[in-house]
């Protein structure tokens, strides 16, 4: 796994850097993977404390012995479109997109080691082979793989410089009362919880959101829209809306549980992926329908403003 140090994590501690980057490994474990030798910088080794450079390049390696862990297995995956260099995915809500520390079975990469083992891209290692990007465990939807090196490499630069075009469907708390708007705050960890994102203005970066209101349902105080990401940053849409208060329903991270709502996890599948094919280099764009969980709370919605 490979970062390279920005502006805003200039004069940052090394573990701190690792442990905000790094999904699901603790501080403790990244003192022994310095101890190690599984990280370095600029191909040399630093201590923890070491304070971090415009430019750096910190490449780190996990142990063979996690690594051996992860063992392919026969999941079923929803293939919406495949070919030489790609296959698009529907992930079904609840699983993990690749493995991380303490979580090795179950996940969209140990159902790919089992079908395409010897059709995915190495760039991101034995840990996660033909991921380019990711959607979190309880969001749906459409995800791209790469099934080798070249694919990846231009897919990666697409979401690189943003010009992927993605669309997510989202139920949120409140009635939002304005048609169309874009959300433009800068997302980083929250300086109150270090395993959560927020918009702060310290040690972040730019993040945009186009919001367009699809149905307001005004008996049960929800609204539900479409998010168009300009940006990627983690947990993006979840943060913006939850920082204007109006919280995605089921997300009991940046909202509140609330007992009337019977739903395991965020409201949010990703519907739409459109960027220019790897190899036809030529738009090309995926989408998927809503989950039957997602429609049948919709169905209940529905019902409710009819009676």
């Amino acid at each position: 796994m490979e970062f390279t140090i920005d502006e805003a994590n200039v004069k940052k501690r090394l573990d701190v850097f690792l442990a905000e980057n790094l999904e699901n490994v603790t501080r403790s474990y990244i003192k022994t993977l310095l101890e190690n030798e599984n990280i370095k910088v600029n191909g040399s080794l630093k201590k923890a404390g070491y304070l971090l450079r415009l430019g750096d390049k910190i490449f780190v390696t996990f142990p063979e012995d996690k690594l051996s862990q992860i063992e392919a297995e026969n999941i079923p995956l929803e293939i919406v479109y495949e070919d030489e260099d790609i296959m698009i995915i529907n992930k079904p809500k609840g699983m993990v997109v690749h493995p991380a520390n303490g979580n090795y079975t179950g996940t969209v990469v140990n159902s790919l080691l089992y079908s395409h083992k010897e059709n995915l891209s190495s760039i991101n290692g034995v840990i996660r082979p033909g991921i380019v990007h990711r959607i979190d465990k309880d969001t749906s939807g459409i995800l791209v793989i790469a099934k080798n090196d070249q694919a990846h490499k231009k897919l990666s630069e697409q979401f690189k410089v943003h010009s992927i075009s993605r669309k997510y469907i989202a139920l949120v708390k409140g009635i939002i009362k304005e048609d169309q708007f874009t959300i433009d705050l800068p997302i980083g960890r929250s300086p109150k919880d270090r395993k959560k994102m927020a918009v702060v203005s310290k040690n972040s970066k730019n993040a945009i959101t186009d919001v367009r209101v699809l149905k307001r349902y005004y008996l049960s105080n929800m609204t539900l829209i479409e998010a168009t990401l300009k940006t990627g940053r983690t947990h993006q849409i979840r943060v913006h809306l939850s920082y204007l208060h109006h919280p995605l329903v089921g997300d009991e991270v940046y909202g509140k549980k609330d007992p009337n709502m019977k739903v395991s996890g965020q409201m949010l599948h990703a519907k739409l992926l459109g960027f220019i094919h790897p190899t036809k280099n030529e738009y090309v764009e995926f989408d998927s329908e809503l989950p039957d969980d997602f429609k049948k709370v919709l169905e209940k919605l529905e019902n409710k403003e009819r009676s």
